[in-house]
């Protein structure tokens, strides 16, 4: 049974309430301004009807109105009592005056804030939710505006008023500059690209700026690149041409990219000749393959659009004289672009190292047929190319444009370049020498053998200043009197046009300067036993020795005991044994074993010829020679031979 009553209080006078809520009454009687006694009050009566329950949190918020639980709680419930209807309901009005009545308290509270903005916006009341954000951030302090605005920016967001989204982001960035993103983002997607790009630029020129989308500051440029570039009509208040040739010297390894960027400006502008001014500049400066590959493509593209779009035109208005010209015009630049591509690849790579020797043939090879072009790239490569940086051999350089002078009949200007060659001071000795070979080997080719030896005397006639072959410190005309290169082919040019004496001399000039090889000194050796001087090639040997060790000495030593033998067989034989005691001495055991000499002492012998030589009596004491070609002494007159 319900028992209602009337209680005189002089807050409320009509106040009714059920038997059950007596103990509940009593104790707020006892404490009216206990927040736990009225919240275990407003537990029991969640049941009730709404008015009754309203009417129980009104008395609480009288006598508690500053209560934050009281006053959450309540605006909770009475958002919950319209939410199912529509919103057109006074009934959302009084919830409404509700939320403003407890911020006559709670103005500090932004959680309440939030509900209550976020209760009106989904009321769609524009408007009065602007000014309740604006509201709340005034009232709020600073510190808790980061609560406020994401769901002030998802507001404004949500509806198509750019204007108003736009004012409100500038507020916001005052508070967190670090969010210029998002604030791009929205003008890309609200179309309002010249204030994008305008706030692009200033994030990308900001050092201090960390993005919060963990992009970095070359992609930041990228992407304000591509803004501009791509829409030339809508961004107007930027030099579009300024900002990308500034992000050419700032980011050097993403050249291809921005070129192709700049000249795509100029193409979606309508400037085509500008847009083609812009690839030439870009292929004459890009200083990687890649780079020039993505401009060269974009370039090749562009001519190819340009061709189509005017012959579309054409098969569309009607062929006229001017525009078959205009279009044979157009299919020789890009034909002329194409035919191009290998020179200006090959431009890219001396770019990147001026001084690659194999570059700069090949560069002469592209130009085959035009001779004008040849001298100037060969002029440009041996004055470009320093020797001590050079990477390939720079006088091969000076060699080939004097053979093309050469093949072209003008052994003058040939004769000149060689001439100034010599005067190159080039990294190696081997360089100079090779050129001097060449002006040896240009002389004989025409035919002019006394030129050929007095340019190779001129090479190794001793300098006013004389330094060791590989002192680094010294230039190579001071050192190119040691070149064997150089020695060599006079030698054979010697042996073959002058004298013997003259030969001679240089042989023993080379073994004075101790720079023979073994096949140096076998030559000498030969040269002079081809002309009968048996005992000069001899000593010729013994010279040879004396400037080696073992073992490269063996094949001197080799050929000098066979030949010896040869000549005087048994008939020398302490001078043999001499010979033979200097072999041996220090020769290594790999070496000692050499039959070769040994077995060629007596023909069908072995190592035992001397024994049985024709020449020597039968019973005379005579070495003997072991397997390993050491000598052993004699032995009895009988029994002694072996």
């Amino acid at each position: 049974m319900v028992v209602m009553a009337r209680v005189s209080r002089p807050e409320r006078p009509d106040l009714v309430f059920e038997e059950e809520d007596l103990p509940y009454e009593e104790e707020i009687m006892r404490n009216q301004f206990s927040v736990k006694c009225w919240l275990r009050y407003i537990e029991f009566k969640q049941g009730a009807p709404k008015p009754r329950l309203n009417q129980l949190y009104e008395r609480a918020l009288k006598l508690l109105p500053c209560s934050y639980k009281l006053w959450y709680r309540y605006l909770k419930a009475r958002r919950a009592q319209v939410k199912h209807r529509c919103v057109t309901d006074p009934a959302y009005e009084d919830v409404n005056n509700c939320h403003e009545r407890a911020f006559v308290f709670m103005h500090k509270m932004p959680r309440l804030w939030l509900d209550y903005c976020q209760f009106l916006m989904d009321q769609g009341r524009v408007t009065h939710t602007r000014r309740t954000f604006d509201r709340a951030l005034r009232a709020l302090p600073i510190t808790q505006h980061s609560r406020i605005w994401p769901l002030y920016l998802r507001f404004l967001r949500s509806h198509p008023l750019p204007e108003t989204a736009v004012r409100g982001y500038r507020r916001f960035l005052k508070l967190s500059p670090e969010s210029a993103e998002e604030y791009i983002e929205y003008l890309k997607s609200s179309d309002r690209l010249d204030e994008a790009a305008q706030r692009l630029a200033t994030v990308v020129n900001d050092e201090r700026f960390v993005s919060k989308a963990g992009k970095s500051n070359y992609q930041l440029w990228h992407e304000l690149c591509d803004l501009i570039s791509q829409n030339p009509d809508k961004v107007q208040s930027l030099n579009v041409d300024a900002i990308i040739r500034g992000g050419l010297t700032r980011f050097t390894d993403q050249l291809g990219k921005l070129w192709c960027s700049l000249a795509d400006y100029y193409i979606r502008s309508g400037h085509f000749e500008k847009a083609r001014d812009v690839y030439e500049e870009a292929i004459r400066t890009v200083m990687t393959v890649r780079d020039f590959t993505q401009v060269f493509d974009s370039y090749a593209q562009f001519e190819e659009s340009m061709i189509a779009a005017k012959m579309e035109t054409a098969s569309e208005l009607g062929r006229e004289e001017e525009d078959d010209v205009d279009l044979e015009l157009r299919l020789a630049r890009f034909e002329q672009l194409i035919s191009r591509r290998p020179l200006l690849l090959n431009s890219v790579l001396l770019r990147q190292n001026p001084h690659h020797v194999h570059e700069w043939h090949k560069r002469v090879a592209l130009h085959q047929g035009r001779p004008r072009e040849i001298i100037n790239t060969y002029t440009e490569a041996v004055q470009t190319v320093d020797p001590f940086k050079a990477t390939g051999k720079p006088h091969t350089l000076w060699v080939a444009f004097a053979k093309f002078y050469e093949d072209n009949g003008q052994l003058d200007d040939a004769r000149i370049i060689l001439e100034k060659a010599t005067k190159v001071n080039f990294k190696q000795v081997d360089d100079l020498a090779s050129v001097w070979c060449q002006c040896g080997e240009l002389e004989l080719r025409h035919e002019n053998y006394d030129e050929a030896l007095r340019l190779l005397r001129k090479a190794t006639a001793l300098p006013a200043r004389r330094a060791e072959y590989f002192d680094g410190s010294e230039p190579v005309q001071n050192r190119v009197y040691k070149s064997l290169k150089v020695w060599s082919m006079l030698a054979d040019l010697e042996e073959s046009l002058g004298t013997f004496q003259s030969t001679k001399a240089v042989y023993d000039r080379i073994l004075d300067l101790r720079i023979a090889t073994p096949q140096i000194v076998i030559n000498y050796a030969m040269f002079l036993e081809e002309h009968k001087y048996f005992e000069e090639s001899f000593k010729a040997y013994e010279r040879g020795i004396s400037l080696f060790k073992w073992p490269n000495v063996s094949d001197i030593w080799s050929t000098y005991l066979t030949k010896f033998i040869a000549r005087y067989g048994g008939r020398k034989l302490e001078r043999a044994r001499d010979l033979f005691e200097q072999a041996l001495d220090g020769c290594p055991p790999k070496y000692a074993k050499s039959e070769e000499a040994v077995d060629s002492l007596v023909p069908g012998e072995g190592v035992a010829g001397w024994a049985t030589d024709p020449l020597l009596p039968s019973c005379s004491p005579v070495p003997t020679v072991c397997a390993a070609g050491r000598r052993m002494g004699p032995g009895p007159a009988c029994h002694g031979c072996v």
